[in-house]
């Protein structure tokens, strides 16, 4: 599965984006996440949505301000960033988990290029 990340950009504080993620093919019982990274920093998790049920996870970090979302259809998941913060800029990576658990980025076998994201104050 090939992953093709969009949608970042630079946004004031309090600002939104939606990131896309579209897939070279289908992600229909894949679990799909969005991680991010500053340089000198371990990426981070960010968001995750499971395929059976849609389930939705997320660090208290973005919890309430970023939500995910899927299209099966289009092979594409999204990340909604409301009420954004000089502090979530970073690079933005979407992944799809190959199993276990959705936290760790060790968990995902496949990554999109990144866009970046910054957020000014």
């Amino acid at each position: 599965v090939q992953l093709q990340a969009s949608g970042g950009g630079w946004v004031q504080a309090g600002g939104s984006l939606r990131l896309s993620c579209a897939a070279s093919s289908r992600i229909d019982t894949i679990n799909m996440g969005w991680f991010r990274q500053v340089p000198g920093k371990e990426r981070e998790f960010v968001a995750a949505i499971t395929w059976a049920n849609g389930r939705t996870v997320f660090p208290d970090s973005v919890k309430g301000r970023f939500t995910i979302f899927r299209d099966n259809a289009k092979a594409t998941v999204y990340l909604q960033m409301n009420s954004l913060k000089p502090e979530d800029t970073a690079v933005y990576y979407c992944a799809a988990n190959g199993g276990g658990n959705l936290y760790q980025s060790s968990n995902y076998i496949y990554w999109g290029q990144g866009t970046e994201v910054t957020v000014s104050s």
